[in-house]
């Protein structure tokens, strides 16, 4: 073979392989995603849908470190909610100063991409820690509902593993709305639990409150039914005209009563 078509042969299988890895990365997105659509589809706690999620992100791409973020009120702080490497973590704030790529992309609402982690100036402040875990890049995919940062996706890779592509990234926006969506009606579904739970705590309030009406009308009626039969006893030793005479002041006392007077 000359040397012309060993080097055309030579491209043509190079084309043909990257191909094939670009079609297995992108088998590998679908298989991820149809699982976590899967798994949080009957889902309704939102802690249980972000654990999921960064679970199976951290394994699809192989990474030192997966977590999801959900800002807080100020903007200074934001709150750890699921994390990859420790599913312990369910609920800590963090210093947003000490993490400002994921400062960047809460307040613009846009992804950031570090693809040298270790020699980005904004974080010398851990690159001692970067070099330790041997850290490659860094992702922080926004999560966003009707155009507001409500949280992000933070991805970190091994030095010496496969390489954050344009794909992978396009893939994770992919995976921050539908974790948007999910938060979505786990909130709603949990505002509609607390009203139900509103509502039976009402019931309860108002059936205890019949309960001591009904006590309250009950024990008043035992009582004037003693009175009344108290009451009998004496006016059966009355006389008749004193009867008579009783009977005139309440029929007068209730006719003045009805004038309104």
């Amino acid at each position: 073979m000359s040397q012309p078509k060993a080097e055309e042969a030579t491209s043509e299988t190079a084309q043909l392989e990257a191909r094939i890895r670009e079609l297995e990365r992108e088998r590998k997105h679908l298989l991820t995603l149809i699982e976590i659509m899967r798994e949080i589809s009957g889902e309704l706690n939102f802690v249980d849908i972000l654990q999921t999620i960064t679970q199976k992100l951290g394994e699809t791409f192989g990474l030192d470190r997966c977590s999801i973020f959900l800002s807080e009120s100020g903007g200074s702080t934001a709150r750890l909610v699921a994390s990859y490497e420790d599913p312990s973590i369910r609920n800590y704030v963090v210093d947003l100063e000490r993490y400002p790529e994921l400062q960047r992309a809460l307040q613009s609402g846009e992804t950031v991409f570090i693809a040298d982690a270790q020699s980005d100036p904004h974080l010398k402040h851990i690159r001692g820690v970067l070099a330790d875990r041997n850290v490659r890049s860094i992702t922080v995919v926004p999560i966003t509902w009707r155009r507001v940062a409500i949280g992000a996706i933070f991805l970190r890779t091994y030095r010496d593993g496969q390489p954050f592509s344009e794909e992978d990234i396009e893939f994770t926006k992919a995976i921050g709305l539908v974790t948007a969506r999910a938060l979505r009606v786990a909130y709603r579904y949990e505002r509609l639990a607390g009203r139900r739970q509103d509502l039976s705590d009402a019931e309860r309030r108002v059936n205890l409150e019949r309960i001591a009406l009904v006590g309250f009308l009950r024990r008043l009626m035992e009582a004037l039914a003693q009175r009344h039969g108290q009451q009998e006893e004496l006016l059966a030793r009355a006389s008749g005209e004193e009867l008579d005479r009783l009977v005139d002041i309440a029929m007068a006392v209730l006719a003045e009563e009805g004038k309104g007077r």
